[in-house]
């Protein structure tokens, strides 16, 4: 019940139908697509983002498989694993700054 009222939330859910690259992931309902996380927060976790990426030969991360954060009903999914970046983020106080 709580699901369904969090996808009736409009803060959960945006949508940008003129971008020029929308959809810009395959298979996912055009009418679920969630373009609020369209630069994906969690890209800066590398590995540990849970999405499905690979890694090209030259190094780079590439999303382009990925719909993780697009899917409507994920926004909670996605929120959740916010306090990882911020663990990533924060300063260190022991000197290694």
């Amino acid at each position: 019940m709580e699901k369904e009222r969090e996808m009736e939330k409009h803060y959960a859910f945006f949508q940008n139908t003129a971008c020029e690259y929308f959809p810009c992931h395959k298979g996912i309902p055009e009418e679920d697509f969630n373009c609020l996380f369209c630069y994906c927060p969690l890209y800066a976790l590398g590995e540990a983002c849970g999405g499905g990426f690979v890694y090209r030969e030259n190094g780079v991360k590439s999303c382009i498989s990925c719909g993780f954060p697009h899917h409507r009903e994920n926004y909670r999914k996605v929120l959740q694993r916010l306090p990882a970046l911020q663990e990533m983020a924060k300063r260190k106080t022991d000197g290694d700054i």
